[in-house]
């Protein structure tokens, strides 16, 4: 019986020890920014998003219009935006400069003009 005890101590010992490392590990990690974008003919507001190497940050896209896309190819991001509805995009910079994006569905007249830039310092 005093084995099992023992046993028993030492699980929840080990189990502790652990849950704290990793409470240590989520709290060191850097908390998501949030950027509001809003899409509307034939542009993005804002039109140029200015972020940090390295930082978390969710794009959370809007649109009164009609349904437009959201494309950042150097990040791999992209979705749609639909009225009435908010888009999120999630990614983290890893390297500076400045990347296009641009709205990748049809959205009329203009929509070939419709970009915008993402810096990263």
């Amino acid at each position: 019986m005093q084995i099992d005890h023992n046993r028993r101590l030492l699980l929840a010992a080990a189990v502790a020890g652990g849950l704290g490392t990793l409470a240590a590990i989520v709290a060191a990690q850097p908390q998501e920014r949030i950027i509001k974008v809003v899409a509307k003919k034939f542009d993005f507001t804002p039109g140029e998003i200015h972020l940090k190497r390295g930082e978390p940050v969710v794009l959370e896209l809007t649109t009164l219009d009609v349904v437009m896309g959201f494309n950042a190819p150097d990040f791999g991001v992209r979705c749609d935006i639909v009225p009435g509805a908010v888009s999120r995009v999630r990614f983290t910079p890893e390297r500076a400069g400045e990347f296009a994006f641009h709205c990748d569905i049809f959205c009329g007249s203009g929509h070939e003009g419709m970009t915008g830039t993402i810096v990263v310092a």
